[in-house]
């Protein structure tokens, strides 16, 4: 019987993991977004106000200013690929976390960092900075 408990334990563990893991992915379609260029999509992700650092562009803009900077961004700076968008690290707590990703363009590579904050159901961008490598 205890070694039943232990297998019993362990699937526990490991599921917990598993879920965990699940939990903590970005929402595909912000990779999708910023594999593709889409910066509507992008912005559906946007808060209503967003800390944006996007090359020469700082500043806190309205959901509506930030997507005409990022749709600005992406026609001078179009991903090579469909896999253009790696994500490197990302780490938070609930409710809010931070992701560093390498954006490959035509013109080159670019850090992107953003802090998701979740609110009800959905997670939403509240600073977002795309700097040159």
């Amino acid at each position: 019987m205890p070694k039943l408990k232990k297998i019993s334990l362990l699937v526990l563990f490991f599921a917990g993991l598993l879920a965990q893991s699940v939990l903590a992915q970005v929402p595909n379609d912000i990779i999708v977004s910023f594999e593709t260029g889409n910066s509507k999509l992008l912005s559906s992700y946007f808060n209503q106000n967003v800390e944006l650092i996007v090359l020469d562009n700082e500043n806190v803009y309205s959901k509506a200013q930030a997507e005409q900077i990022v749709n600005n961004f992406f026609s001078n700076f179009k991903p090579v690929k469909e896999d253009a968008f790696q994500i490197i690290h990302n780490s938070g707590k609930e409710g809010a976390r931070s992701v560093i990703g390498k954006l490959q363009t035509a013109k080159g590579s670019f850090r992107v960092y953003f802090l998701l904050k979740k609110n009800g159901p959905k997670e939403y961008i509240h600073q977002l900075r795309i700097d040159k490598q």
